[in-house]
């Protein structure tokens, strides 16, 4: 694959290094995210709770594609989590940011405990609104960087059993899109990427069957970094922009969350 960006107007790690910064990076998506942008040539900062996995992620990037790699055990539902990857980072110059972190509280809303209910604003909105307000404008002073906000297709309408991460997920699409209009002129892309269904271990905790259109981490990385510069929105994968079109423009606001209750409905809490 060409390392030149969208545009083919500069190698990749020109227009978003040197440092990527990767909140979520010890698993699934986060961790295809992390491997992909050290096959780049950036270097990266890994962000996520536990310490083993992003050690052992950090010593695979370093050994593959000879990249720098720090590492942050960092719980971004703490409001000083933005606070303690800037003290990691020093002075290292960030040109690109993965808002990959999320809480996703499933089952009925009344028996989740609120505490959890929370954590999912915490995680999935706070914090993706921290990394922004704290790397966007350095980025813009430059004239140039990057910046993802992963989403959800659960986020695009009311999704039973998801109720509160769909909202966050809304929250972070609109989010995007805002900053994707003020920053463009700036020369820093910002694109929310909804996704839908991802084949990492998560999945295979809570849903018993795979949904149409589930595309593995891999894909869903190439095509989120292709849209950068392009809009403010991408969804990955032809099976769920058609969806996407089904459900947001012709279905019946009622019918569309009908259809994703019974999509959702033979999901349970990870263990």
């Amino acid at each position: 694959m060409s390392r030149r960006d969208t545009h083919g107007e500069s190698v990749f790690s020109d227009r978003y290094g040197p440092w990527a910064v990767i909140a979520g990076a010890s698993e699934g998506l986060g961790r295809a995210f992390s491997t992909e942008l050290a096959r780049r040539g950036l270097n990266v900062l890994l962000v996520a709770r536990r310490a083993a996995p992003l050690d052992v992620l950090a010593d695979e990037l370093r050994r593959g594609f000879g990249v720098d790699v720090v590492t942050a055990a960092v719980d971004m539902s703490s409001p000083d989590a933005v606070t303690a990857i800037a003290e990691v980072l020093g002075t290292r110059e960030v040109g690109m940011v993965i808002a990959n972190a999320a809480s996703v509280p499933i089952g009925k809303f009344g028996d989740i405990d609120p505490d959890d209910l929370e954590r999912a604003i915490a995680v999935n909105c706070s914090s993706t609104l921290r990394l922004a307000r704290h790397f966007l404008p350095a980025m813009a002073r430059r004239g140039r960087g990057g910046f993802v906000v992963m989403a959800s297709m659960a986020g695009l309408q009311g999704t039973p059993m998801l109720t509160t991460y769909a909202a966050t997920k809304a929250f972070d699409l609109v989010l995007a899109e805002g900053l994707w209009h003020e920053y463009h002129p700036t020369g820093v892309y910002v694109v929310g990427s909804c996704a839908g269904a991802i084949a990492d271990p998560n999945l295979a905790q809570v849903k018993q069957r795979h949904a149409v259109g589930t595309l593995s981490p891999e894909a869903v990385v190439r095509e989120t970094l292709a849209a950068l510069g392009r809009g403010p929105r991408v969804i990955p994968g032809i099976t769920n922009r058609v969806a996407s079109v089904l459900m947001s423009r012709l279905l019946p606001r009622r019918v569309a969350v009908g259809v994703m209750a019974r999509n959702t409905r033979d999901l349970r809490p990870a263990e």
